[in-house]
């Protein structure tokens, strides 16, 4: 409990254990569970208000809440990193970027994209609504297990993912997709839509990752995390299929 309490405590704002509570090894296979806590909680209050108003705003409310529960960590990432990326700067250049604090034009184009598209998914999604925003946040912080395996960090002294790469993840360390992955299966063959698009966007911005600037950042973690929320929504609600 102790390694569930840290990882909820570091990627969510829920009051859960005492403050302090740190442990980053042992919260890694934890953090597709605190993806379905969260999505648990968005289910349910889509369920409460959806006979209030219509679904569009339905959705944009779930959006906002995703936002609030994370405290926007994953967005801060996603905006460092579109900063910090784009264009042919140098690797050492963007380090420096994605470290300022402050938001230039392509975080924020970055930030109200994702947004955007993750509204539009949401807002779409049919029949296993519920069940998708149950566990889509789930696979979406298990992406971060996967690009802690497959990626150097490449910060040399500081930033907050640091302690996370410590030590190599072994096969163990994946055992938090078990609940997630099982439950997509309840959607029949849309579960095939869900788990390749999975795949194929977490291995997509792992390349684009080490080809890019040789690993990852703790920035750049949220970033995967955020484009894989959108992506997922996005894909799993594509022509009607649910």
């Amino acid at each position: 409990m102790k390694s569930f309490i840290a990882a909820v405590r570091f990627i969510t704002i829920l009051p859960l254990g005492r403050p302090g509570t740190y442990d980053p090894r042992g919260m890694i296979p934890h953090f597709p569970l605190v993806g379905l806590m969260l999505g648990g909680i968005v289910a349910v209050f889509d369920g409460l208000i959806s006979g209030l108003w219509s679904p569009p705003v339905v959705s944009l409310l779930d959006v906002i809440l995703l936002v609030y529960l994370t405290g926007g960590l994953h967005l801060d990432g996603l905006g460092d990193t579109a900063d910090g990326l784009y264009g042919n700067r140098p690797r050492d250049r963007a380090l420096e970027i994605m470290k300022d604090s402050r938001i230039g034009a392509m975080a924020l184009l970055a930030v109200i994209c994702a947004l955007a598209v993750k509204w539009a998914g949401i807002m779409e999604l049919g029949a296993h609504r519920h069940l998708l925003l149950l566990i889509v946040p789930g696979y979406a912080r298990g992406g971060m297990v996967v690009a802690i395996r497959f990626l150097e960090y490449v910060r040399p002294r500081d930033g907050l993912g640091k302690d996370l790469f410590e030590k190599p993840l072994g096969l163990a360390d994946f055992a938090g997709f078990i609940l997630p992955v099982g439950l997509s299966f309840f959607m029949g063959w849309s579960a095939l839509i869900l788990n390749a698009a999975f795949v194929l966007v977490i291995f997509a911005l792992i390349g684009f990752y080490k080809k890019r600037i040789g690993g990852i950042t703790g920035d750049m973690l949220g970033a995967a995390t955020e484009i894989l929320e959108a992506v997922l929504f996005l894909a799993v609600s594509a022509g009607g299929v649910l």
